[in-house]
């Protein structure tokens, strides 16, 4: 792991839209914070930048996957630029539950180290503070939209809007539909929607006959109009009910 600085706003300037004109140039200058970059594989949280980080981590390139095992189940969330982290906040310390946390690292990334100084930076300009609270927040949405998704009964339905969520953060547009650039496995994509490897191959075989759905070298394509989904998976669900 390689270390450097970089100026937030610079690396990340969305979380300057909501500083007033007087200010931007100020916190731009101002808010600088530690970069520590990741390869891919495996990725244990060092102690060192726990120790230094007061915020959390600000990822600002890359993809990271955290895996929460219970058991023999998972639970996969994926995490990308723009999201906060705080590893050190370890699910596993649940006494009565034997919870254990991975993380891996998919494509090369980056994370800014939210540190004291700069907290006591970010302070001055409260719109900052104001835009880091809903990045987290905005990781409870996914999961709470996530926990939606996988009461759905059809395997089929659960994966394609799954995956329809994950083109909402990260989705590309190309000729030939909209693309996800997210390198996940059948078992990761297992993970995320609370299924079995077999089974979530069987389910993407017939969304690619389907046209729904294909994979690429470069990730996931996805074909059609994501809005046209729900009503279809409501009406089964009235049928069946």
């Amino acid at each position: 792991m390689t270390y450097d600085h970089v100026r937030l706003l610079e690396a990340d300037p969305e979380l300057g839209d909501g500083l007033a004109p007087v200010d931007l140039d100020r916190a731009r200058r101002h808010l600088t914070a530690p970069v520590r970059h990741l390869g891919t594989g495996r990725w244990a949280p060092a102690d060192e930048v726990l120790g230094t980080a007061s915020l959390g981590l600000l990822v600002l390139d890359g993809l990271i996957v955290r895996d929460l095992d219970l058991g023999r189940r998972s639970s996969t969330e994926v995490l990308g630029a723009g999201d906060l982290m705080r590893p050190w906040d370890v699910d596993g310390e649940m006494e009565e539950l034997p919870v254990a946390v991975r993380w891996s690292v998919l494509q090369e990334t980056r994370f800014a180290v939210l540190d004291h100084r700069f907290l006591q930076m970010a302070v001055r300009f409260p719109a900052i503070i104001d835009a880091l609270m809903v990045r987290g927040l905005r990781r409870h949405r996914w999961l709470s939209l996530r926990l939606v998704v996988n009461q759905l009964v059809r395997l089929d339905d659960r994966l394609l809007l799954a995956m329809w969520a994950l083109a909402d953060r990260w989705g590309r547009v190309t000729p030939d539909g909209i693309l996800v650039p997210v390198p996940l496995t059948h078992s990761a994509l297992a993970r995320l929607v609370g299924a079995r490897r077999p089974s979530v191959t069987s389910a993407l075989g017939d969304l690619a006959r389907d046209g729904l759905v294909e994979r690429t070298e470069d990730g996931w394509l996805l074909r059609g109009d994501p809005a046209t989904l729900v009503e279809p998976i409501t009406a089964r669900l009235l049928s069946s009910a």
